[in-house]
Order: C-alpha cells, then sequence, then structure tokens
C-alpha cells in the first residue's frame, strides 16, 4: 500500500536546477531543444549569446549574426509535429515581410530556418532583438505602477498603428496584451560582445542534475541559462514600441476555430466559440488601452473564470449580450451568481474612478 509520502516523492520533478527557469521536463522528445551558450546555429551564423525567454511553446535566446554582425532574436519551437501555432505565426511573419516599407510598430521577422536536435525538429524564427515591454517598464522605472499620461498616449497611439497595419492586410494577431508590446532597443550593431554583456548582464547559468542523482537523458541539458535581466537597463522614453509575439495570429484564408489570448483580455466571441477573424484584436486593445492609463486592467486577473468574466462584461457594458450569445450564457455552468447587476459602474465610471479619482493626481484632463 503507497503512504501519502510516496505520493510526495512521485509527485517531486525528475530533474532540479537552482536556476528557476522553465519546465526541465519538456526537455523530452517533442519538446524544447537543449541550447548551449556559444554554440552556433544554421551552419555558423547564428551565435548565441544569452537567453531572452521562454513561454509554453519555444525558447527565445539573443545571438549575434555573425554575416550581417547584428544582434538578434531567435525563438526556438518545441519539436512537436504538426504544431499549429509556429505554421501560423510563419505564414503571417512571411505575409508582412512581403510588404514595403514594413509596419512601423511591428517586429519583423529576418530569417528562419530549421534545426534537428535530441529532441526533434524544430522551427526557428529570427526576429529583430527588441528591448523590454511594457509591465516591465512600469515595474523598473514608475513606482505608482502607472506609466505617465504622456508616455502612455504615445504607446497607445503607436500600439493602434501597429494594429492598424495588421488590419489593413487583414491580418489577426490573436494575442494583445502589453506584454506583447515591447520597447525598440538602441542600436547595437556594431557593439562588441563585452558591450553586448554590459547591457544585457552577464549570464546566470545553473547546473541541471536528476534528483536520484542518475545521468541526464539525452536531450536534457547539462545547463540551464536564467533569462536576462536587461530590462532593467536599457530603456528610455524616446524609443517606441513595436508589437511581439505572433504565436496566436492568423491571416484571413487561415482562421482558427478559437484562440488561446489571456482571459481577462479575451473578446467575448472567442469565450462564446462564434466565429472570428482580426476584429477581435479590438477588443483586446481596448482591455490594453485601459490598462495603459490606469495601471490595471478593466477585468479581474486573479482566480477569473469565462462565467465570471462575462458576467463583468455585462456590468460594464450598455447593451445586452447578442441573442446568439444568450442560450450559451444560459446554460454555462456558473458555479456561483454572476448574474450582472446594476448597482455595479459601468466602463466609464469604472475609468474615472481608478484614475481620475484615484489618489494619484492625474495628469491628463477629462476633456479629449
Amino acid at each position: 500500500m503507497s503512504t501519502n509520502a510516496d505520493k510526495g516523492l512521485m509527485d517531486q520533478p525528475t530533474y532540479i536546477s537552482p536556476i528557476d527557469v522553465e519546465p526541465l521536463h519538456r526537455y523530452r522528445q517533442g519538446g524544447y531543444h537543449p541550447v548551449t551558450l556559444g554554440e552556433c546555429l544554421k551552419a555558423g551564423r547564428y551565435k548565441v549569446l544569452h537567453k531572452l525567454g521562454w513561454g509554453g511553446y519555444s525558447t527565445v535566446w539573443a545571438a549575434r549574426d555573425q554575416k550581417t554582425e547584428t544582434y538578434v532574436a531567435v525563438k526556438i519551437s518545441v519539436a512537436e509535429l504538426e504544431h499549429e501555432r509556429e505554421t501560423r505565426e510563419l505564414q503571417t511573419m512571411r505575409e508582412l515581410a512581403s510588404y514595403h516599407p514594413s509596419p512601423a510598430h511591428v517586429v519583423q521577422l529576418l530569417d528562419d530556418f530549421d534545426l534537428t536536435g535530441p529532441n526533434g525538429f524544430h522551427k526557428c524564427l529570427v526576429y529583430e532583438l527588441l528591448g523590454p515591454n511594457i509591465p516591465d517598464v512600469i515595474d523598473t522605472h514608475f513606482s505608482g505602477g502607472r506609466l505617465p499620461g504622456r508616455l502612455a498616449k504615445i504607446i497607445a497611439k503607436q500600439s493602434l498603428a501597429g494594429l492598424n497595419d495588421l488590419h489593413q492586410r487583414n491580418i489577426g494577431h490573436g494575442d494583445i496584451h502589453t506584454r506583447n508590446s515591447a520597447f525598440t532597443m538602441p542600436c547595437l550593431d556594431k557593439v562588441t560582445e563585452d558591450v553586448f554583456f554590459e547591457i544585457l548582464g552577464k549570464p546566470e547559468i545553473g547546473r541541471v542534475q536528476r534528483r536520484d542523482g542518475k545521468d541526464l537523458e539525452l536531450g536534457v541539458p547539462e545547463f540551464i541559462v536564467k533569462p536576462t535581466s536587461y530590462r532593467t537597463r536599457s530603456w528610455n522614453s524616446t524609443q517606441s514600441i513595436k508589437i511581439l509575439d505572433f504565436g496566436e495570429s492568423f491571416l484571413c484564408t487561415a482562421v482558427p476555430h478559437t484562440l488561446h489570448t489571456p482571459l481577462p483580455v479575451r473578446a467575448p466571441e472567442v469565450i462564446f466559440q462564434d466565429e472570428i477573424d482580426h476584429h477581435v484584436d479590438l477588443w483586446s486593445m481596448g482591455c490594453m488601452l485601459f490598462e495603459l492609463f490606469t495601471g490595471q486592467p478593466p477585468f479581474d486577473n486573479f482566480l477569473i473564470t469565462p462565467p465570471i468574466l462575462i458576467g463583468q462584461m455585462q456590468e460594464m457594458a450598455s447593451d445586452d449580450l447578442p441573442k446568439r450569445w444568450q442560450n450559451i450564457w444560459d446554460t454555462m455552468d456558473k458555479g456561483e451568481d454572476v448574474t450582472a447587476g446594476s448597482s455595479e459602474p459601468n466602463l466609464q465610471e469604472w475609468l474615472e474612478e481608478v484614475y481620475f479619482d484615484g489618489r494619484r493626481t492625474p495628469d491628463l484632463t477629462r476633456r479629449i
């Protein structure tokens, strides 16, 4: 008979490291590609220098393009076969690359290539190197948790311009939120690697070990790299914004059945599994604009569920749900009473409450 202690040991991860990074068990067949700092990808062209970040479907690395003597970001996707996200992303970015001039406020794809490793076949996308995203800048430079009004207006204008460039080409981003808008970097093209490390910081590396002391399995990296903290040092307010992370993007000829936009900024069309097109980005952008100016999203982030979110949408909106969604709403398992109530503020009242009536003195007026 197994004991609770036995179960606790079974639940513990196989691999451990002193560095807090991506889940190490994802370094397996179909998963992440093990990357070593200093290695060169695509027949020696891209020299890996640092880690920029990771997500559920990829790791992202800062590299030096030995051919052009520039610094780039290399996104290495997991090796799961027929992974729709990466196919859509590459289609979208190739479509954007065919337009000249390139959209000023959308990240540029510079190259793509395939990589075969111990965990399988990986698609790699090479992007221009960008700096910190909006939340990182706020956390580092604005103790009040909110952007100055003038800077918020600049970011809003540039973000809308970037989204307009996408929508003019009938391209949907599918994942608009503040973490997917990043500032450009100062020109680093000709700086030495030593100077580059002064900006990004020296890589912090931790050894990966099996908890049972056995040898690592093939495909698990011996060392793991902590993402750079350059976000704290490489920003000033004159840098412009670009929209990035096109993993949920789509062309009008290949619209997905659903999207995985973070729930608090997810359009109701997606929640109700209605037909979607690139216009779903407008809802997410509206939520992002609210957050840019107030420092908080219009809907709850904590323990949010689709029924609770729909209830909050109805509380803030001035019109009823479309009839085609009403039956779905009536039959949703709400778990608790989330029916819209008249006592809650509408969107305009909520905006004024959190911006104009808060403790901070507002630096924008109520007049447009």
